[in-house]
């Protein structure tokens, strides 16, 4: 599934649908708009306005205002592992989509109309359409985040330190955890702790202070520059996690096993 910096560029391209009047829904896709029924998202949302949009982690949504201005139900957007938010320019403008990456997905030839798995139209003509070609997404109203973490780029030194050094777990198994932190994925924990050299299979708790203090800063630095670059596809040591792979930094066979059921690649001397 896409990471946090990934989910912050589709918020990013969200904002660009904010303060619109929303005047059609094709919410149809009860597999993707699960549990609702056909019907029921336009029901609450047309004729209203979607007013911010919101990220913790890898869940995003949106705040939304009704036809009289009131407070209306929070609009939830998941990407699943390969959705594409889209949002068109009003009709008229030069610029068509909003969308970062590639300005033509969901208009090629080869794209498939039912791809767009959900689509919201406003009054001057665009829209904002959830393009998922593996239908592994998700729309959905007043979406369940309590059970997250804090925020990977936003949480505090002192609540990095006892949500992650608290625990018995190996490290990259910690960082892993939701409940714990949220917005860290795979690539992205295999990142970290290469740039840290730390061992993904490190019980977290041995860490000292200094360590995990040094740890929260560079996890913050590598959601950035991913979030600058495009995703956590851009890291460096992503290229490189692959058999017969030296570690890019001392030339070091890469190693690979599992740790918190995840696969993961980590350099033989430097996170030995």
């Amino acid at each position: 599934m896409p990471e946090l910096p990934e989910v912050e560029n589709a918020r990013q391209v969200v904002e660009k649908a904010l303060g619109r009047v929303i005047v059609d829904i094709d919410d149809t896709d009860t597999f993707e708009c699960r549990p609702h029924m056909p019907g029921d998202i336009a029901g609450a949302l047309i004729g209203g306005k979607l007013t911010e949009a919101r990220r913790r982690g890898k869940a995003m949504w949106c705040e939304t205002v009704t036809a009289d201005g009131s407070s209306g139900p929070t609009l939830g957007i998941h990407l699943g592992m390969g959705g594409r938010v889209i949002v068109t320019a009003p009709d008229g403008e030069r610029t068509s989509q909003y969308g970062g990456g590639d300005p033509h997905v969901g208009e090629r030839p080869t794209d498939k109309p039912e791809w767009t798995r959900f689509s919201m139209t406003f009054d001057d003509g665009g829209q904002l359409r959830l393009f998922d070609k593996r239908r592994l997404g998700r729309v959905r109203l007043e979406p369940d985040i309590d059970a997250l973490g804090p925020d990977a780029a936003e949480i505090t030194r002192d609540d990095f330190r006892h949500r992650i050094g608290s625990s018995g777990a190996p490290l990259k198994a910690r960082l892993l955890d939701q409940a714990a932190i949220a917005g860290v994925g795979n690539l992205l924990a295999d990142e970290v702790l290469w740039q840290s050299e730390q061992s993904p299979s490190r019980r977290a708790k041995t860490l000292t202070t200094e360590e995990l203090d040094e740890l929260r800063v560079v996890l913050r630095r590598a959601v950035r520059s991913a979030t600058k670059k495009g995703g956590v596809h851009t890291g460096e040591i992503i290229p490189f996690r692959k058999t017969d792979a030296s570690c890019p930094r001392c030339g070091a066979p890469m190693a690979r096993g599992t740790v918190g059921g995840r696969t993961t690649w980590w350099c033989s001397r430097e996170q030995s």
